[in-house]
Order: C-alpha cells, then sequence, then structure tokens
C-alpha cells in the first residue's frame, strides 16, 4: 500500500528528510536562517531539480554547511563569499544531473538524431536537394 501512496504523494522517505531540514533550520542562529532562507528559496527557483531525493539532498547539504559555519562562528559572508548568487549557481551545479533541462537536452538530441535517421531512410538530401 505505501508504494501505492507514494505514487501519488511522493517519497514518504523524502517528506520525513523535508521535515528533518526543516526542524534544523529552525534551530540556526537568526542571521544564519536568514542567509539560508535566501539562498534556498533562490534555489527552488534557479536550480530547477526535478528529482524529490536530489533537491533534498542538496538541502540537507546546504544545511550541513551553515550549521558548521554556526558553530565555528564563521560569518555568513566568508561562507558565501561577496556575491551570494554565484555562491548558489556554483552550489546548484553539483546536483546538475538532475534538472528538467537536462531531459528537455535528451529529448531534443534524440529528436535530432530520429530526424536525421528520417532523411535518410527517405532518401532526402541536403540544403541543395531539389525534388
Amino acid at each position: 500500500m505505501t508504494r501505492w501512496i507514494e505514487k501519488v504523494t511522493g517519497s514518504l522517505e523524502d517528506k520525513r528528510r523535508w521535515r528533518a531540514y526543516n526542524t534544523r533550520k529552525a534551530a540556526l542562529p537568526v542571521g544564519y536562517r536568514t542567509a539560508i532562507d535566501g539562498i534556498e528559496r533562490y534555489l527552488m527557483r534557479s536550480a530547477a531539480i526535478v528529482k524529490g531525493d536530489v533537491l533534498v539532498q542538496m538541502l540537507e547539504d546546504l544545511i550541513e554547511l551553515v550549521e558548521a559555519s554556526a558553530a565555528d562562528g564563521t560569518p555568513i559572508r566568508d561562507v558565501v563569499g561577496d556575491d551570494p548568487v554565484e555562491f548558489a549557481d556554483a552550489f546548484a551545479a553539483n546536483y546538475r544531473d538532475s534538472h528538467w533541462i537536462d531531459r528537455e537536452r535528451t529529448r531534443l538530441a534524440a529528436a535530432m538524431d530520429e530526424a536525421v535517421q528520417q532523411q535518410g531512410a527517405n532518401g532526402e538530401g541536403g540544403a541543395g536537394d531539389e525534388r
């Protein structure tokens, strides 16, 4: 029965991990929590990750980084640098293989392969081919 529910609602394990992430985030000092809220918001909109488990893993890795920084007393600017967008983009790049655009790139390449194959099968020529 669990598999059927997960087909409809998504992974129950991912939901448990998401709740744990939010609990950990709530325990951060206010400045670090504000920073991670901003990074999370940006990543949710820009990273375009399609797999729930990959998204949760990315956020778990982020919270570990921020928790360690808070524990060490490392200022948030020392973590993200002068350009937080560059930081977030570089961070998200580590999870690159699960973006929605990757599926579309694969589909586009497959469509071009199919088109080339169809041209060969139909005897279609190149740009100078007149029929």
